[in-house]
């Protein structure tokens, strides 16, 4: 049975999604993605922006708690990690690029990664388990942008 908006189709369709899914390819490109990420990501970490960031984030606290990149001693709420993360990634722009044009990695991989980390101290996430979410993250954020009409404008680019 198919939801009559956009939103319930995707719900749908993730639903009954599990990591059987995920061929052999789709498994090689998702860990080359997340590597080439984490690495950009790791250089972005001696950017002033991400430098200014992180020390105006410290103001931050909750119970659960995530890493900052190239921080070890700075947990921050999942949000917040997240978004200092994401904000290293992007201030080296050499991250994946998807048509329409976006940085799929660069918005996903650091919020999953935040979110899992203050999951873990209650349960175990597999490793199948995180290439899943990161690969409906990236489908979602890619079939969104198809909806756009300024995305629509810009020039094709591949991964």
């Amino acid at each position: 049975m198919w939801a009559k908006n956009i939103t319930g189709n995707f719900a749908h369709v993730i639903h009954g999604l599990n990591a059987s899914h995920l061929t052999d390819r789709v498994i090689q490109r998702s860990k080359r993605m997340i590597l080439d990420t984490l690495g950009v990501g790791l250089v972005g970490t001696r950017t002033d922006v991400f430098q200014k960031l992180t020390q105006y984030s410290k103001i931050y606290s909750s119970d659960s708690s995530s890493s900052a990149w190239g921080c070890p001693a700075l947990k921050l709420p999942p949000l917040y990690a997240a978004l200092v993360n994401g904000v290293a990634i992007h201030s080296m722009d050499f991250d994946d690029t998807w048509h329409p044009t976006t940085h799929p990695s660069g918005a996903v991989l650091p919020a999953l990664l935040a979110v899992a980390e203050a999951v873990t101290e209650k349960q175990t996430i597999s490793g199948c388990d995180l290439l899943l979410a990161f690969n409906v993250g990236i489908e979602v954020q890619g079939r969104l942008m198809s909806f756009s009409k300024e995305a629509s404008d810009l020039p094709k680019r591949s991964i």
